[in-house]
C-alpha cells in the first residue's frame, strides 16, 4: 500500500497532541515530520511532549523541529499552561533521554526544505495558525507547487467562535482561535492556489468529550496511549471541551466518514471581528467538513489509541 506523505504543524495544545498521538497510528500515512508552533502552548515543554509522544508510540526517526513565527493576538496563560503539566506526565518520562531529534532548522525552515525534498506532493496536517506556512511560503514561494493539499483546523463558518469576549475586550465573538491568532497569515495562504479543506467549529461541535466517551477510554487504560489519551483529557474535563483536532486529523485515514461541501469563502483580518472566515460569494473556494458520522468517529480513534 502506498502511503500519503504527510507533514505536520501544531501549536501545543491538548487535542493537539492527541491529534498527533492519532497521526502516528495511521497505517496509510508516512508522517515526514512534526512541527510545533509557538501558539496554544509554551514552546519548550510542548516540544518535549512531541519528542516523548513520538518515543511511546516507537517511531522516534520521525524528527520535531520548532517553529519561531509569532502571531498577532497570544493564546490566553491558562490554555498554554497545560503544556507544562502534560510534559511531567510520568508515562512519557519513563526513559533516560528523548530519542526523537529535536532538529537545529527552524520549523518553518524544516517545512522549505522537507517540500523541496519531497519525491512527490505533500499533505499538510495543520492543526493550529497557518502563521508557519505563510512564512515557508515566503522564504520559498516556489514550494506552494510541492503542496498536495492542506488539511486545516480552524474557523468558524455558521456557529459562533470561541474567542470569548469576556478574555477578548473589543472582539465580537465571531472568531475560532486558531485563525484569531493571525488573521494575516489566514489571508496568505487563501491568496494561494493550494486546495484546502478546512475543519471548522461548526462539525467540531459535533465531536464533544463526553463522560462516555472518557469511560470508553478509561476501560481501555491498559494500553499506553488511553493512558495517556485519558490523562490529557482529565485535564480539561472541567470545561467544555472537543474533539477539534482529533476529529480534523481522522479525516487523513477515514475521509469516507465525512459530508463535505465546496464553500466561497473570505477572511476579516482587522477589527473586533478578525479572524473571522465566513461564507462569501466570489470569495475563495474551500471544501468544507459538514457533517462526521459520530458513532464511527469516536469507534475508530479508541480502536487506533488501543495500542
Amino acid at each position: 500500500m502506498k502511503k500519503r506523505l504527510v507533514l505536520m504543524d501544531h501549536d501545543g495544545a491538548v487535542d493537539d497532541y492527541l491529534a498527533a498521538l492519532l497521526l502516528l497510528t495511521m497505517e496509510e500515512i508516512e508522517p515526514l515530520g512534526i512541527i510545533v508552533t509557538p501558539a496554544d502552548c509554551y514552546i519548550q515543554p510542548a516540544v518535549s511532549i512531541t519528542r516523548k509522544m513520538i518515543d511511546l508510540v516507537g517511531r522516534s526517526h520521525i524528527p520535531v523541529a520548532e517553529s519561531t513565527v509569532r502571531g498577532i493576538n497570544p493564546f490566553p496563560q491558562l490554555y498554554r499552561r497545560d503544556s507544562l503539566v502534560i510534559d511531567h506526565f510520568p508515562i512519557l518520562n519513563q526513559q533516560d533521554e528523548i530519542k526523537t531529534p529535536l532538529l537545529e532548522e527552524t520549523g518553518q525552515d524544516f517545512m522549505v526544505r522537507v517540500l523541496r525534498e519531497a519525491p512527490e506532493p505533500v499533505t499538510l496536517m495543520l492543526t493550529g495558525p497557518l502563521t508557519t506556512l505563510a512564512v515557508a511560503l515566503h522564504i520559498d514561494p516556489t514550494i506552494e507547487a510541492k503542496i498536495a493539499d492542506i488539511i486545516w483546523m480552524g474557523g468558524a463558518l455558521k456557529v459562533p467562535g470561541n474567542v470569548m469576549t469576556d478574555t477578548e475586550p473589543g472582539q465580537d465573538g465571531t472568531a475560532e482561535w486558531n485563525a484569531y491568532w493571525d488573521p494575516i497569515a489566514i489571508q496568505q495562504i487563501w491568496n494561494t492556489q493550494i486546495p484546502i479543506t478546512m475543519c471548522p467549529l461548526d462539525i467540531t461541535n459535533t465531536v464533544p468529550v463526553t463522560p462516555s466517551f472518557i469511560k470508553g477510554i478509561s476501560r481501555q487504560r491498559h494500553f499506553p496511549l488511553c493512558d495517556l489519551v485519558g490523562q490529557c483529557y482529565a485535564l480539561v474535563i472541567p470545561q467544555d471541551y472537543y474533539c477539534w483536532d482529533v476529529l480534523a486529523t481522522a479525516y487523513l485515514a477515514r475521509s469516507h466518514f465525512f459530508h463535505v461541501e465546496e464553500m466561497e469563502t473570505t477572511v476579516l483580518t482587522k477589527g473586533p471581528g478578525q479572524g473571522r472566515v465566513y461564507p462569501h460569494a466570489g470569495g475563495r473556494r474551500v471544501k468544507v467538513m459538514q457533517k462526521v458520522d459520530t458513532d464511527q468517529f469516536y469507534a475508530y480513534i479508541l480502536h487506533q489509541w488501543s495500542r
